[in-house]
């Protein structure tokens, strides 16, 4: 009998050992169950093969066609990725809706002896859980954001006070982007549908009777825009601001961005991407910086004349909510280290207020 999903922590309370996604490859990049492996019964080009023959020609003929193809693929995943499983296996199986893929390699594992079972709906019904998770219900846990201009290292602080137990939402780091225009990440951001199944899981985890620490950003991280009631209840929650000596940022800031500056094609053209905001003599001066290998006096620079007076124009939208300024001079590990209790004593009275 196919699984019912009720909850997004459903998944975890299950005795399964595996979970096998057999939608074809740019079904599972686009999103997927975390954790599923990805077993496909059709490639991306025969799925496109067998939906045009059900559509044009016959859906009988389809059918005909996709049970060999899936026949074939489901063999060549048995004597491969599934060949070392032993008798009690038990693997559970999903597809795009629960119908014919994920039924017709359930049914030929079971032939084997191995205890496999599919999802009632699917990957949709796992969909439907996401959505109503983000978009259908109040975000579950009061919010304190961690705000301050470019090069506070506030995603780095993030890490530290989740190392110390306290409850953090890294949004930068699901979404796979710094944030900025320069904060592109190796590997690339994932699609809308993937960054959010993995913020719904994210928000599930948390504790709703203690605060969550989240960076301050705008309602959109590179490509990826986020939900409208967490932005509603970040725009909302309490501020801690850290202020930091240029200087220091600037140091920080070269050593973060190094992937950067080790490309100076992309920190060219990056620079330039800039030039409809700027004038002409300011980006030249940039690109000679980057040029000279000048990289702090290029990050202050960005920070100075970019950076610091937009965040300065977002902040002032928000300045009736409850601030609490901390000052750092350094943001080497030793002086981010000694901060931290401080910190973790500031977020702890803003979440009080």
């Amino acid at each position: 009998m196919p699984v019912s999903l009720v909850s997004l922590t459903d998944l975890a309370a299950l005795d399964f050992d595996e979970i096998l996604d057999v939608r074809s490859p740019a079904e599972y990049a686009e999103d997927h169950i975390p954790g599923a492996i990805s077993l496909p019964v059709l490639s991306n080009e025969e799925r496109a093969r067998v939906g045009t023959i059900y559509t044009r020609q016959s859906p009988f003929l389809a059918r005909k066609i996709g049970a060999a193809i899936v026949a074939r693929n489901a063999a060549m995943h048995i004597e491969t990725a599934l060949a070392d499983k032993p008798k009690g296996y038990r693997p559970l199986v999903y597809c795009w809706r629960g119908g014919q893929r994920s039924g017709a390699f359930a049914l030929i594992l079971s032939q084997i002896g191995w205890r496999a079972e599919t999802i009632e709906g699917g990957w949709r019904s796992y969909r439907r859980l996401v959505q109503e998770a983000l978009y259908g219900s109040p975000w579950p846990a009061p919010v304190v954001l961690l705000d301050g201009n470019t090069g506070t290292a506030k995603t780095e602080i993030l890490g530290l006070l989740r190392a110390a137990g306290g409850q953090v939402l890294d949004l930068e780091g699901l979404a796979n982007h710094r944030g900025s225009l320069f904060g592109a990440m190796p590997g690339g951001q994932p699609a809308q549908k993937g960054f959010e199944t993995a913020l719904a899981m994210a928000r599930a985890a948390l504790d709703p009777l203690r605060p969550v620490v989240i960076e301050a950003e705008s309602s959109r991280i590179g490509h990826l825009n986020l939900p409208r009631g967490l932005w509603e209840a970040m725009k909302a929650a309490p501020r801690l601001e850290l202020s930091v000596p240029l200087a220091a940022r600037a140091a920080y800031l070269a050593r973060r961005y190094r992937d950067v500056t080790d490309d100076p094609a992309r920190l060219l053209a990056t620079i330039d991407g800039l030039a409809p905001q700027h004038p002409r003599a300011r980006i030249e001066a940039w690109r000679a910086l980057a040029a000279e290998g000048a990289f702090e006096a290029l990050a202050a620079g960005l920070m100075a004349d970019h950076y610091d007076p937009r965040y300065g124009r977002q902040r002032a939208r928000f300045e009736d909510r409850p601030t609490r300024r901390v000052t750092l001079d350094g943001l080497d590990p030793g002086a981010l280290a000694s901060s931290l209790p401080g910190l973790m004593a500031e977020i702890d009275a803003l979440a009080r207020l």
